[in-house]
């Protein structure tokens, strides 16, 4: 039996589609909301490094990628009680020198 349409599969990425690698987007809208930089100057920055893109693409990339990128980094954040760090010091009590120290969560 001959199918007249193909069916074709969704897109196994939310980067799938795009003209730009998904490297150079991450790139863009990491530098956005990372440093505060505008998207003039997000586009200045990817013109030095070769790769020719408007700033109206940096925002589109900005509005669309922002949520996933946040998604991702809630997943790699570290609960409550997983990291212990000690804060010390020394701290001098009735002339004499004393080892001080306590856990931060």
């Amino acid at each position: 039996m001959c199918r007249r349409y193909r069916r074709v599969p969704p897109p196994e990425s939310g980067f799938a589609g795009f003209r730009f690698p998904r490297e150079v987007i991450v790139l863009a809208v990491r530098w956005y909301l990372r440093y505060g930089l505008s998207y003039r100057d997000v586009e200045e920055l990817l013109a030095e490094r070769g790769i020719t893109v408007d700033h109206v693409s940096i925002f589109r990339w900005v509005q669309r990628f922002t949520p996933l990128l946040a998604e991702a980094a809630r997943l790699c954040r570290h609960r409550v009680g997983d990291r212990w760090w000690v804060d010390e010091t020394y701290v001098k009590v009735a002339g004499r020198w004393h080892y001080v120290y306590r856990a931060i969560d």
